[in-house]
């Protein structure tokens, strides 16, 4: 297993255009959100400041920062991962997050 590599899932290594991330963004609070998209920084951008296509979730809550991002192969594979990601317990996430480090 490579050292960016999980033991749930895809490798940490940057996207070739057009491929699927799956993200995790901290909110103001200290809350974890999890999602997966084409273009982690066009989503975060969504999620700060447009009401209409960001997430719900940070209607009640703002989104601070980009804490962990993971290149998936395809859309199949990151919706996999992100279900994966969202059953595991918040100390194993931010155990994750700790290992995590951008290319």
């Amino acid at each position: 297993m490579s050292e960016h590599q999980s033991t749930l899932g895809c490798e940490c290594e940057p996207s070739s255009k057009g491929g699927w991330w799956l993200y995790m963004i901290t909110t103001v609070s200290g809350k974890l959100y999890t999602g997966i998209t084409t273009d982690v920084d066009r989503r975060f951008s969504e999620h700060v400041g447009d009401k209409v296509k960001g997430a719900k979730f940070f209607r009640g809550d703002a989104a601070k920062a980009v804490v962990y991002r993971e290149a998936c192969d395809n859309r199949s594979q990151a919706s996999k991962r992100e279900a994966a990601i969202k059953k595991m317990r918040r100390i194993d996430k931010l155990r994750l997050i700790q290992t995590y480090q951008p290319q």
